[in-house]
């Protein structure tokens, strides 16, 4: 199984602080956001290759930063994918780049783990990768507790065995507190999707929007995870991430 971070945003809600660092090298707790997606990558059986995406802008801090971590832990062995896009307006969307990484790199062969790089969990993914492999496609669901809070990401229903029976990009009108957050996990067969879906013209953002337009097609399972989460979009998800993560670290 291979793993693909998500990694090509500009981020621009977070200027200036991402105007010259991509948002996952920006610091959590002292160590850049991408750090701690890594360190829970650790105990997945059969991972091979971590491919980080990103953009023609921030590409060489990625690689700077990809070996200094890999001098560190050899277990790792990162590729950093250039998608060549340079600013928000030519970005190719976190689907296309997913697109694009899986026909460049040949990798639809192989099951895949996609995870956002502003995507914080206080707990290992491990536990995630496990449940989903027992289907072709699954994504883990978080339940944020208040409905207001829903309406920023997604909202989904599930059936008795935990397949998605509905789901819906930023609902107005939610039915419940649980959303998607942005880790997927997708067996061989699912891969070459992908570029179906880009070739019929949808929207090519949002992972989620995938992730809509599979469980009509296939099912898709659900993975509640547990534990801390934080999509880090804002400057006040950055300090509250920052406050709850330095609490790992003593």
């Amino acid at each position: 199984m291979n793993v693909l971070i998500l990694a090509a945003g500009y981020a621009t809600r977070l200027y200036p602080l991402t105007l010259n660092k991509a948002k996952p090298l920006l610091e959590i707790a002292g160590r850049p956001m991408i750090a701690w997606v890594v360190d829970n990558l650790r105990g997945i059986e059969g991972m091979e290759t971590v491919y980080i995406v990103t953009n023609a802008k921030f590409a060489s801090d990625f690689e700077k930063w990809a070996k200094e971590y890999q001098d560190q832990d050899p277990e790792f062995h990162f590729k950093i994918i250039n998608d060549g896009s340079t600013s928000d307006e030519d970005k190719l969307g976190a689907i296309g780049d997913i697109n694009l990484v899986l026909t460049r790199e040949q990798l639809t062969d192989k099951d895949l783990l996609v995870v956002a790089g502003d995507n914080l969990f206080s707990d290992s993914l491990s536990g995630f990768v496990e449940q989903a492999r027992e289907c072709e496609a699954a994504v883990a669901v978080y339940d944020v507790g208040k409905l207001e809070e829903v309406r920023k990401y997604s909202n989904v229903q599930v059936d008795s065995k935990g397949v998605i029976t509905h789901f819906e990009e930023k609902p107005q009108k939610p039915t419940n507190t649980l959303t998607a957050i942005a880790l997927y996990y997708f067996a061989a067969p699912i891969l070459s999707l992908f570029t179906t879906y880009i070739a019929a013209g949808n929207n090519p953002d949002q992972p989620g929007r995938f992730i809509q337009w599979l469980y009509t097609r296939k099912p898709v399972k659900t993975v509640l995870v547990r534990g801390k989460w934080f999509d880090v979009g804002s400057k006040e998800t950055l300090e509250e991430a920052n406050r709850v993560f330095a609490l790992y670290r003593k």
